[in-house]
């Protein structure tokens, strides 16, 4: 089966500073992180910093999905951390 993303749902991490979100494939979860680095339109307050971090993610969810198809494309892991590199 291919990897999908059916539901929306994505956390910031704020211990990592990293945004979580899960693809499937098929009954399998498949947990991905994406380094904040990689989310270039985030401009964070301190009062802010997850709501800017998950607005940015939206954003961008079409090449974050993009680039977690290609990374799970290359082989299976335990989990995936994309970085700026991988999204652009």
């Amino acid at each position: 089966m291919a990897l999908n993303f059916p539901n929306r749902s994505r956390s910031y991490d704020p211990v990592s500073k990293r945004v979580r979100f899960t693809g499937y494939d098929g009954l399998f979860q498949v947990p991905f992180l994406v380094e904040i680095d990689a989310l270039s339109e985030a401009t964070a307050t301190p009062d802010s910093v997850e709501n800017a971090y998950l607005a940015a993610f939206d954003a961008a969810r079409t090449s974050i999905q993009a680039a977690a198809m290609k990374a799970y494309a290359h082989g299976r892991k335990a989990i995936y951390v994309l970085t700026a590199a991988d999204i652009r």
